[in-house]
């Protein structure tokens, strides 16, 4: 016999609807996650997956709560996201407007999803890809998924810094000129420290080639939606952009969202780009992330007024960083590269060792002793982010920052050297298709033994996850210090690696 309790329809919180500020009235809504909310209330007796079937005594909503389990549903779910107009299509046209588009997907796998639905379609337009070196490593994962040839536009990189930025149209131009099979341009935009490429000037470069532009938008979901942020990749001219809508713009983590210009590219990418997209979505695909990317949607639009209170905290810390005087502004040192054209201000990048710290360690203390959690850390520098909408203790951050100690002494002195920054390694030589050693029989060696030898891995260090070596490139011995030295950092990592000092490598035999 059931209990009552047990089957207790959920009671639903209406949705709090954003105060408007001059979108459109269909902008106010979040269609696809008003219909789970409403499926999340009636009382159902769930004999289908999730298998935790929503029971208010299980361990999930125990831990979780109950509003959890209760909106944990599978897809295709008859009037949500099957039949004709569902709340999923109008959602997803909603955010294609939004966006600027002709049409949005919504990734339940994050914006490495996105690049590598971009990557695997590109072979469609051509054999090689142009690609901006520093992409993140999923772009490369895609490389291995298509089989193209790549040719690599190396960005610009701050000596003092160890940290790339972004690639310039005339690069672009350049490499296109050499590449008669180009097949698309592949850049990155805004970089992981904030700086804002010329992608106007990039996306006309590609275009008098004859190929669509993708960018790699992850960072820059915001873009756009107030005036003081920098404009988004597709209004400016990109034909293909990934949009990590989780990471500033306010959804769920795992969740993005890939947007397709209108544009002369659009009537091949399309039905290319849907299919590739059903290839690696999930058949499971979460509705607490899909109803996240509705609700994000609708707060960036809807409410452009918190979005500007958040820009005015992230400016409040930098303007306190240059009184107080220990630390740097990283992005103040921008206007001397080429290749950026703006920075993203909810991205704050402190160059801590102007202050006597290393960024990994200030970044261990901050975590350990104050309770701060900060995005990323080099030898050089931390970056702190700031959601659109959210409005964090500055303050708080402010005070922990400048009561770091000062264990360097001389933390200018002897760049690259023992104590300096390490600089970003120069990439060994090509000699196969990323495809093509990922499939080569392999041999896992000792890292010494791998100078010299072709990778079989693609091997980034995190952060920032910027590929350091990619799969049929040469191992060289440069690349190996800066990989161990990285993963002996406090809170380094490097993906793909096999053991976690980077004391083995995996090439082709």
């Amino acid at each position: 016999m059931r209990t009552t309790d047990q089957h207790t329809p959920y009671s639903p919180c209406p949705s709090p609807v954003p105060t408007p500020s001059g979108p459109d009235a269909g902008q106010l809504g979040a269609p696809y996650a008003e219909a789970v909310l409403r499926h999340a209330g009636r009382d159902w007796l769930r004999l289908n997956v999730p298998g935790h079937a929503a029971t208010p005594g299980s361990d999930l909503a125990g831990f979780f709560g109950a509003r959890i389990t209760a909106l944990d549903f599978p897809p295709l779910l008859d009037g949500i996201d099957l039949g004709p107009d569902t709340p999923l299509d109008r959602a997803l046209e909603l955010a294609a407007e939004a966006w600027g588009a002709r049409r949005t997907w919504f990734l339940t796998n994050g914006a490495s999803q996105g690049n590598q639905i971009a990557s695997m379609v590109a072979p469609a337009l051509g054999r090689t890809l142009v690609v901006q070196r520093s992409v993140h490593s999923s772009v490369i994962d895609g490389l291995v998924l298509s089989g193209m040839d790549a040719v690599f536009v190396h960005p610009s990189v701050d000596p003092g810094q160890g940290i790339a930025h972004g690639v310039t149209a005339s690069d672009v131009a350049a490499a296109l000129e050499r590449t008669p099979d180009a097949a698309a341009v592949y850049i990155v935009s805004p970089s992981y420290f904030g700086a804002v490429a010329d992608v106007r000037a990039i996306a006309d470069a590609a275009h008098a080639a004859g190929v669509p532009l993708i960018v790699d938008e992850a960072w820059g979901s915001h873009f756009g939606f107030h005036p003081a942020l920098p404009a988004r990749a597709l209004s400016l001219g990109a034909d293909l952009v990934t949009s990590s809508t989780h990471k500033l713009a306010g959804s769920l983590t795992q969740s993005a969202m890939l947007h397709l210009a209108e544009g002369p590219f659009a009537d091949r990418l399309e039905p290319l780009v849907d299919r590739a997209f059903r290839l690696v979505q999930s058949t499971s695909a979460s509705a607490l992330l899909t109803a996240s990317l509705d609700l994000a949607r609708r707060s960036l639009v809807a409410d452009a007024e918190a979005t500007g209170g958040s820009i005015g905290a992230a400016d409040r810390v930098r303007s306190a960083v240059r009184a107080l005087g220990r630390f740097r502004v990283v992005s103040d040192g921008f206007h001397v590269f080429p290749d950026i054209v703006g920075a993203d201000p909810l991205r704050i990048a402190i160059d801590t060792r102007a202050g006597g710290i290393t960024g990994h360690e200030a970044r261990s203390r901050l975590f350990r002793d104050r309770r701060i959690m900060v995005e990323v850390a080099t030898d050089a520098a931390i970056v702190a982010v700031i959601g659109a909408g959210s409005a964090p203790d500055t303050d708080r951050f402010v005070e922990a920052l400048h009561t770091l100690p000062s264990p360097l002494g001389d933390p200018l002195g002897d760049p690259g050297g023992a104590g300096g920054v390490l600089r970003l390694p120069e990439p060994g030589a090509t000699k196969l298709t990323a495809r093509e050693a990922f499939l080569s029989p392999t041999r896992v060696v000792a890292a010494e033994e791998a100078v010299g030898r072709i990778s079989a891995d693609t091997l980034a260090a995190y952060p920032p996850g910027i590929p350091n070596v990619l799969p049929g490139e040469v191992i060289t011995a440069e690349v190996v210090r800066f990989l161990q030295r990285t993963a002996a950092a406090p809170n380094g990592h490097v993906r793909g690696a096999l053991d976690p000092g980077v004391q083995r490598l995996r090439v082709v035999a």
